[in-house]
């Protein structure tokens, strides 16, 4: 299976992603703001050996890396990939992550807390990551044995994550919704039923390149079905919105619009961050409303792999004016 940013552009229209995490703790030590070295080379001890018998016995196969050997180029280049958090980027020294090799799936050690599960699938695909979370967590579980309470749930740092430990997303490209002024409308709309939406990194971020992340915020006194049935239900309501926006488009203008991105992408010799997420967001647009080939351009993939870390990953350390040139270069080879 290719990484999600690459499904996305097969099965993701409105919709571009789908995450589940799981926030978990081991019952028998203390929540990692608490830990010296010592108990975070335990923590780590105890969840690779967990993974490597869940990997000898199962088809879930994931590679345990110490983050002390991953180069800053890659850290960026992760989160810019959805693989960790800016939070785990922030403080990665002494904490480690296990990872399948397309991506999918990775666990976190040692960010807010011991372990943090992620599944990240291209397109509408909550249930299916929320499957395989779980499975994951119940066979880490029967290993590492997590806090839980009876009455609270599973116990967590940070309050507002005890109970399920859950935090569910969708990731949506809204372009005509921020244009048209519907966005604050959108959350008020989220927020009634316990969501929120934030930037395409997630919390304090923006939203390049009209991406929105739908997330849930209750996790006590709710199951995880229910939290994910919550945000399936209103991601179809945001989609609707967004489809009656697109819907009143006048769509020669709209013609006028994605020619004139397409043509800036295809002949441009720099393009800052800023001006390429504008710009592909257009292409995205244009080739969900019929105007572009679906198969000539791959918008998502593009909008990953050109990114300030994943640039210098590819292209070693360079100067913002070379990430401008070396971006351009590339998006014109790629469409």
């Amino acid at each position: 299976m290719a990484c999600w940013y690459k499904e996305a552009d097969k099965v993701g229209d409105i919709i571009i992603s789908s995450r589940v995490r799981l926030a978990r703790n081991l019952s028998d030590l203390p929540f990692p703001r608490r830990m010296n070295d010592d108990m975070f080379i335990q923590l780590k001890a105890r969840v690779k050996k967990a993974i490597d018998e869940i990997a000898a016995t199962g088809d879930l196969k994931l590679k345990f890396i110490e983050m002390n050997a991953v180069p800053e180029n890659e850290i960026n280049a992760m989160v810019e990939r959805h693989v960790i958090s800016p939070d785990f980027a922030r403080n990665y020294h002494d904490r480690a992550i296990a990872i399948s090799d397309d991506e999918s799936v990775s666990v976190m050690i040692g960010e807010e807390d011991h372990i943090r599960i992620q599944v990240i699938y291209g397109g509408m695909a909550l249930d299916k990551a929320y499957e395989l979370a779980d499975c994951l967590d119940t066979a880490l579980n029967e290993k590492l044995g997590f806090a839980y309470d009876n009455q609270l749930g599973f116990l967590t740092e940070c309050p507002t994550n005890i109970g399920t430990g859950l935090r569910a997303s969708v990731m949506l490209h809204l372009p005509v919704c921020e244009s048209s002024g519907q966005i604050a409308a959108v959350s008020d709309a989220a927020g009634k039923i316990g969501l929120t939406v934030r930037g395409m990194y997630g919390e304090g971020s923006k939203a390049g390149a009209s991406l929105y992340q739908i997330s849930n915020q209750i996790t006590l006194g709710i199951s995880e079905e229910n939290a994910i049935s919550n945000l399936k239900v209103i991601a179809e309501q945001i989609v609707d919105r967004e489809k009656a926006a697109r819907a009143s488009l006048d769509i020669k203008e709209l013609e006028d619009a994605v020619f004139r991105a397409y043509g800036t992408l295809k002949y441009a010799r720099l393009l800052n961050s800023e001006e390429f997420m504008k710009l592909i967001s257009m292409i995205k647009l244009g080739i969900n409303m019929g105007i572009i080939e679906k198969d000539t351009i791959r918008p998502i993939e593009l909008l990953i792999i050109a990114q300030p870390g994943m640039l210098q990953k590819s292209f070693s350390v360079m100067s913002p004016r070379e990430r401008d040139e070396a971006r351009a270069e590339m998006v014109r080879n790629m469409i």
